[in-house]
């Protein structure tokens, strides 16, 4: 069977056909990338009574915060590298700067011959070009993510909001027709390094895994397009999974195939990096426990401090694995918890920006420090509440912040 009447399956419509079809999929595309473009400025700007959410007004100044060095600056995006965005320069809900990390580098692929495979316990093994996958049924979503390694050392910088546009994920593997005896689904980087494991030099893909249940998630996708524009080769061109509600790294860039298996894969970045271990009471012993790192935890960060004439403003944002907030809370010194303000374009999977107008700002030193509280009634904690960690991943306690208010 043709991949154009597989197509047709997937949605449950006729698929068009030869030059028809791919003509008026690109005027779709492109009036969808002209509506989108238009709307990261505009649907902000309405959201916020005619001024973006995030950007400074006009006479806005940044305050320096005192646990940042003076002249601290990022650096721009380098090929290969890992890049900090400054959380302090932050002016739109979806990212202009968007965080990158890459393990084996910053492979280019052809994506005139490229092919995703979808292999394994399936009834039908599919393979695809990248014009086929985009001719099937799409869907789009605001999702917002940090890296399972964010934290103070960075100021909390590995992060970034964007409209992503992708493929089903759920369909393609109904499609392919998983097995009985299907457990765990892999997903496969382009990007290849060698590692030494037991004494051995192999070339090793980037991969992580999701359990069958977790990879189902109805909001999972193969995404091919970010914030109106096709995947930018940093961000995994020409196709990423999309896991909303996860740390980056369960999000594989420049994806080539995906397997269907029986028992848990183990590769390097499930079973050896990317492992938080932790001491926590197991029943009613205690112990210490490993995880990969996997669903984002419940977290809110303070990113700046602004002065405009005699007014302050405390802004910053929020991100979890999808579960609905209750609150978003600020507290200057010591002082008692005051709701802030949650941006209300904020979405389940986005980032949700927040701000707090702090009246009667004293000159001098002070502390402040931000906490979110989901539906659940959990509620962000200080880090000196959270089980005992051995590692830097999954660092979501409070983050006081120290300023200087002038006379």
């Amino acid at each position: 069977m043709k991949i154009r009447n597989e197509t047709a399956a997937l949605s449950g419509e006729t698929a068009l056909s030869g030059e028809t079809a791919k003509s008026e999929k690109a005027a779709v595309n492109e009036g969808r990338r002209t509506m989108l473009k238009a709307g990261l400025g505009a649907g902000v700007m309405a959201a916020s009574a005619g001024f973006p959410w995030l950007a400074l007004a006009q006479g806005e100044e940044l305050i320096p915060f005192l646990d940042v060095p003076e002249g601290y600056d990022p650096g721009p995006r380098r090929p290969g590298m890992t890049h900090i965005i400054d959380t302090r320069q932050i002016d739109n809900f979806y990212s202009d700067d968007f965080y990158v990390v890459q393990h084996y580098g910053q492979p280019e692929l052809d994506v005139s011959n490229y092919r995703l495979t979808i292999t394994g316990l399936v009834d039908r093994p599919l393979s695809f070009t990248l014009d086929e996958l985009m001719a099937l049924p799409d869907q789009s979503l605001d999702v917002g993510f940090e890296c399972g390694g964010n934290g103070n050392r960075m100021y909390h910088g590995l992060v970034g909001n964007a409209r992503w546009r992708g493929i089903n994920l759920k369909a393609l593997l109904e499609r392919a027709g998983v097995q009985e005896n299907g457990r765990e689904v892999v997903f496969f980087g382009g990007d290849i390094g060698q590692e030494e494991i037991r004494g051995r030099e192999v070339d090793k893909a980037f991969a992580r895994s999701l359990s069958l249940e977790d990879a189902m998630r109805e909001d999972n996708m193969l995404a091919f397009e970010m914030n109106g524009e096709p995947l930018a080769v940093h961000h995994g061109r020409p196709l990423r999974l999309l896991v909303p509600g996860f740390y980056g790294v369960a999000n594989v860039k420049w994806l080539t195939q995906i397997h269907v298996q029986d028992t848990r894969y183990m590769g390097r970045f499930m079973g050896r990096d990317y492992v938080t271990l932790k001491k926590t009471m197991v029943g009613d012993q205690e112990r210490w426990v490993e995880n990969s790192v996997a669903r984002m935890n419940l977290k809110s960060v303070i990113a700046r401090v602004t002065r405009l004439g005699n007014s302050h403003r405390i802004s910053g944002f929020a991100l979890n694995d999808g579960t609905p907030l209750r609150s978003i809370e600020v507290r200057v010194d010591d002082g008692p918890w005051q709701q802030a303000q949650i941006d209300p374009q904020a979405s389940t999977y986005s980032w949700k920006p927040f701000h707090f107008d702090w009246q009667g700002a004293t000159p001098g030193e002070h502390t402040v420090v931000s906490r979110v509280t989901d539906i659940n009634g959990n509620t962000q904690a200080v880090t000196a509440d959270l089980p005992e960690r051995v590692s830097y991943w999954e660092e979501f306690g409070q983050f006081p912040r120290r300023i200087m208010i002038g006379a």
